[in-house]
């Protein structure tokens, strides 16, 4: 078996339709990328025949519309050469790790995150948080001749490759000043964000998923990329981009389920049925334009904003996924006080001080019912 230079910790579909498949296509048009060793890390026995499915071949449908206009392919991912577990497989996981991975990849949630009693242990246990499982594996890496490598979390976390590596720092706080000095010098720690509507499995592996894909990566020296593709955006800064998701996507999202909420629709309502109505895609838009827009402006983001909106109307109307508004209205409070007052927040820091009744009015009728 080839050497894989992508070591990636998750199998969730998200990860199967995203980095699998692009590294899939970059490998068919000859590039020099991958193949890709999987690793379950939860230890979930559920999930061993999906994990097995992902090598050799497994199909993702590509379903949803672009510009307007309706899109339905199959691609076939041959990106996985291997798939193990860190129940099974941890001395193989750490030989690989040690003698072939460049790029380790994760997306193992916020749950794989969170410290565990069996962290701090001795020895390792697969109780481990993954922060300290790959303490454990770069502990490895170091004792054989200490090579670079570059860690890329995908978890949906704000700064998450600065977090790992803070999570990782923490746990290694008693380890040598010389083991220490390279985790914070020589590991490479990349601030990315994802974005990409994975909507079902397939059996045994694979999935549904949008046109729409993102992966966007900020820029470091000497940063590399697993691979090239049109999904991969290398940027300055993530800021920009997490605010056209966070202002736009999700506040959208929101506003459509407060309208929701407010008229006590009913449970199997879906998104792409609320933006089919004239009337509410009338007054999403218009509060896209004329509430939000003016912060984009002032923070010299009109171009992208508007190119967003458009892919944003695109996703929402997608008739291939359902998506229903009774989830997303799930924990409504907070998402308005994290998306629609964050949004009236950061709109005064750009210097927008325009009137914003219809968000003003959202954010004041749930605060209210919040006290």
């Amino acid at each position: 078996m080839p050497p894989t230079s992508i070591l990636q910790f998750g199998t969730s579909r998200f990860l199967q339709a995203h980095i699998d498949l692009f590294v899939s296509e970059a490998m068919d048009q000859g590039q020099d990328a991958g193949p890709i060793t999987v690793v379950q890390s939860s230890g979930d026995p559920a999930r061993l025949h999906r994990l097995k499915g992902l090598v050799g071949n497994y199909t993702v449908r590509i379903e949803g519309l672009i510009n307007g206009e309706k899109v339905q392919q199959q691609v076939q991912v041959r990106s996985v050469a291997r798939a193990l577990s860190t129940v099974t497989d941890w001395d193989d996981v750490t030989r690989i790790f040690v003698q072939e991975a460049e790029f380790v990849v994760s997306n193992t949630g916020d749950a794989g995150y969170l410290p565990q009693p069996a962290d701090t242990g001795e020895t390792f246990d697969q109780a481990m948080s993954y922060p300290a499982k790959l303490l454990w594996l770069l502990r490895a890496r170091f004792d054989a001749g200490a090579r670079p490598i570059q860690i890329m979390p995908m978890e949906l976390i704000a700064n998450n490759g600065t977090e790992l590596k803070q999570r990782v720092a923490t746990l290694a706080a008693n380890d040598p000043a010389v083991f220490r000095d390279w985790l914070q010098n020589d590991v490479r720690w990349v601030n990315s964000l994802v974005d990409r509507i994975v909507s079902e499995p397939l059996e045994p592996a694979g999935a549904i998923a949008e046109p729409y894909a993102l992966w966007a990566i900020e820029d470091q020296a000497d940063l590399r990329l697993p691979c090239q593709h049109p999904a991969i955006q290398v940027v300055p800064s993530l800021a920009e981009i997490e605010a056209l998701k966070l202002f736009v996507l999700n506040l959208g999202h929101t506003f459509l389920a407060d309208r929701w909420l407010t008229a006590q629709g009913a449970d199997d309502v879906l998104v792409r049925q609320m933006v089919g109505d004239p009337d509410t895609l009338a007054a999403l838009q218009a509060v896209l334009q004329n509430e939000v827009r003016p912060a984009f402006v002032a923070a010299n983001q009109t171009a992208a904003f508007d190119a967003y909106v458009a892919t944003t109307l695109d996703r929402f109307a997608n008739p291939f996924l359902d998506h229903r508004i009774a989830d997303i209205a799930q924990n409504h409070s907070q998402k308005v006080a994290r998306r629609i007052k964050a949004m009236l927040d950061w709109a005064t820091t750009k210097g927008d001080l325009s009137g914003k009744p219809i968000l003003t009015a959202i954010v004041a009728r749930n605060t209210e019912m919040t006290q």
